[in-house]
């Protein structure tokens, strides 16, 4: 029986369909409902008028809980938290999340904003919890920033807990027919592991988890998974892991039970092209055997300098073609990740990448690409470097509500050379897309690819961009994607002013 009190949990609206349900909120939702307390969880996604539903929801509630990322949804949060304040104004509304995470100083200094959980947050929002359950006052709690005027009190951090120690997040406590209808798809969002052991620059993942990578058993991945597929009747899963394949013997193990139970489904991962590579074909065969459908490299460039700026010295563009061609042999579509505008970069590097990944689409049909400007997300290491470079850092809470991803707030990337840069991608991707979209289409191949791919390769290659008639006689036949979803492959954008 339920006895210790209600806890609200808020997931706030974002640009773009969702995924799938939150899976951080189901995270934090199974310890308090282990310990007895009543869990209940609002998407803003799928829920319909939530102005009106967060406020009715916090009746008799002990705190309100947001997970919030860097971006518009800090002003959806916002938005409920002002609504919320004025319905109940002695509730505590607790943040967390990678952006409270990052700058807990600076959110806890919002109104709006009384307790800031750092980090991995299910034992410490649970402390909490039974805190205000208890009705004992706040001292010092691992993972917690507490607000208490003028000062603020920033607990330690909380040691992290092994993921295999903690229970299975709380699915059936969402519908799942409401994301379906959201979305046109039955997909689940799952995490068999967090963090990466790698240090890029422009990275909030190895601020955030310190570089240690923390997952759970293969045999536990295997079990859940099935099982949830079967009972919520899924089918597609997408692993949110920074980097599944670390531990190679791992993700092999977790493919190779997923073949063995029989149970079908799509389930797509994010990685590096140097853990690929480490395996065999016939290993890459497997994860394609037990449902694969795609996998997202953060690639970034090619150019070897920008690479070395970037600090991914683990990143070898051998191991792209490598990467492509063993995903190809195992029917698994892949997605090159583009980071354009890195500081230093310059027009070479990028025509470079673009050249190099023109090779990789010419030679494998598996492959997709999403570029990206760079974005200066909060805690990343080279803010020093930006700042000096003219990038105003945001101060508040609202100003980071405006830095949405593929927002350009780069001095040294604007004008003509920004035009340029879009121009570019926009030759670049069409082409490509052009080339998948005929390939097995003979009538088509002689028509189109005739009258359209000659003249965009010599458009790349002489990098002349002015007039882009093709550009016009394209689009007037197709959108083309401009971004794709890193996790899934999806189209995010067909707007190349939203990519840069």
């Amino acid at each position: 029986m339920l006895t210790r009190g209600k806890v609200v949990l808020f997931y706030p609206a974002y640009d773009g369909p969702p995924l799938s349900a939150p899976l951080c909120l189901l995270s934090l939702a199974s310890p308090l409902r282990e310990a007895g307390f009543d869990v209940r969880v609002i998407d803003a996604a799928v829920t319909p008028n939530v102005e009106g539903a967060v406020p009715r929801e916090i009746s008799g509630a002990l705190c309100l809980g947001m997970s919030v990322l860097t971006g518009p949804m800090i002003r959806s949060a916002l938005r409920i938290a002002r609504a919320v304040r004025k319905t109940r104004p002695e509730l505590p509304i607790i943040w967390g999340g990678w952006h409270p995470s990052l700058l807990a100083e600076q959110t806890l200094a919002n109104e709006f904003v009384d307790i800031v959980v750092r980090g991995q947050g299910e034992l410490t929002l649970l402390e909490i919890a039974e805190h205000l359950s208890d009705g004992k006052k706040f001292g010092d709690i691992d993972g917690a920033s507490l607000k208490q005027r003028p000062l603020q009190n920033h607990g330690r951090e909380r040691r992290v807990a092994k993921l295999d120690n903690l229970p299975t997040p709380a699915f059936d406590l969402v519908d799942h027919d409401a994301y379906e209808r959201a979305t046109g798809v039955r997909k689940l969002a799952y995490a068999t592991s967090v963090g990466c052991p790698y240090a890029c620059n422009y990275c909030t993942d190895m601020v955030f988890y310190k570089r240690r990578f923390n997952a759970l058993s293969a045999e536990r991945v295997v079990r859940e998974l099935t099982e949830l597929v079967q009972h919520h009747r899924i089918e597609e899963v997408a692993l949110l892991d920074s980097n599944f394949p670390v531990d190679v013997r791992r993700a092999l193990s977790v493919a190779k039970g997923i073949v063995d139970s029989r149970v079908r489904f799509r389930w797509t991962f994010q990685a590096s092209t140097d853990f690929l590579c480490r395996m065999s074909e016939d290993e890459v065969r497997l994860l394609g055997e037990s449902g694969v459908s795609h996998m997202g490299f953060g690639t970034e460039s090619t150019s070897a300098p920008v690479l070395k700026l970037m600090n991914k010295r683990h990143q070898r563009v051998d191991e792209m073609y490598e990467t492509a061609r063993k995903a190809e042999l195992a029917g698994i579509h892949v997605t090159f990740n583009l980071i354009f505008g890195y500081p230093e970069e310059t027009e070479a590097d990028r025509v470079e990448t673009i050249g190099t990944m023109s090779d990789i689409a010419r030679q494998f049909w598996n492959v997709s690409f999403s570029p990206n400007i760079f974005t200066p997300y909060p805690g990343i290491p080279i803010w020093p470097q930006l700042r000096q470079l003219g990038v105003k850092e945001p101060q508040t809470l609202e100003q980071w509500a405006d830095l949405p991803l593929g927002s350009n707030v780069l001095p040294w990337l604007q004008g003509d050379e920004l035009l340029r840069l879009r121009r570019m991608l926009e030759f670049f991707l069409v082409h490509n897309q052009i080339r998948k979209a005929t390939k097995n289409k003979p009538l088509l191949r002689r028509g189109v690819r005739r009258l359209l791919s000659a003249p965009l390769r010599w458009r790349l290659r002489s990098r002349r961009y002015s007039f882009p008639w093709e550009l016009w006689v394209a689009r007037s036949a197709e959108k083309f994607a401009m971004r794709r979803s890193l996790l899934t492959g999806q189209t995010l954008s067909t707007n190349i002013k939203e990519v840069c």
